[in-house]
Parts: C-alpha cells; structure tokens; sequence
C-alpha cells in the first residue's frame, strides 16, 4: 500500500496484537478503517483479504488460519505422525497477513493474500 496513513495503521494494528498476543475487539474495526485505502488504491485483492479477514475474525472470534507455505515441508508420513496444533495460526499468522498487505506490491506477497483468500472461503463453507 502507498498512503502513509493506511501504512501508519498497518503499523499500529501489528503493533497492537503483538503486544497484546491476541486479536482485540478494535482490529475488526481497524481492518474495516483500512479497506477503503485498498479500494482508493485499486488493490481488489488487498480489499478482498481485508474483508474476509475482519468477517472471519467477526464470526469465529479469533484468527484460525494459518500461514500458507511455500513448499511442503514433510512427506505424507511425516504429516501423519505430526499433532493437529503445529500448524501456525493466531496472532502469528495475522500479523504476517498484514505484513503482506503492508507489502503487497511483491508478487510472491500477493500470491500469498489470494492464498489467504482461498483459505477464508474454504474456512467459511
């Protein structure tokens, strides 16, 4: 993103989950204050990460989706001795998603928000 003030909140609302280590009741509306930058911008898939990110964290309560990988990081069998909680989500997760956002103008980054996005639209059905 370009505009200083979309930038300065990204910064404030990574600030405010890591120090807290939870998503608080003001990110919904952060992330909803945020959105109209992404629009302003002409970034529809920034826009529609940050939609689906504030109705994901509206209905569940808490950031459940975790950080897409680049590769697979373990075989099949590996997969199956390995426990359900390994997988990073959380504060951990949203705090890269909104790196992302910060820096969406990398294509790997952007690729990564629709991952985001395929995830939120799986998660939701």
């Amino acid at each position: 993103m370009e505009n200083k003030k979309a930038l300065k909140l990204i910064d404030q609302i990574i600030k405010e989950t890591q120090e807290a280590n939870i998503i608080t009741d003001t990110t919904i509306d952060q992330l909803k204050e945020l959105r109209p930058f992404a629009v302003d911008e002409k970034l529809p898939v920034v826009a529609k990460s940050i939609r689906l990110a504030y109705e994901h964290i509206e209905e569940y309560e808490v950031f459940i989706i975790p950080i897409p990988q680049d590769e697979p990081l373990e075989t099949e069998e590996d997969a199956d001795e390995t426990e359900e909680g390994d997988a990073i989500t959380g504060v951990e997760s949203f705090v890269y998603f909104m790196n992302l956002i910060k820096n969406q103008h990398k294509k790997v980054n952007e690729d990564e928000l629709r991952e985001y996005n395929e995830k939120f639209e799986a998660f939701a059905e």
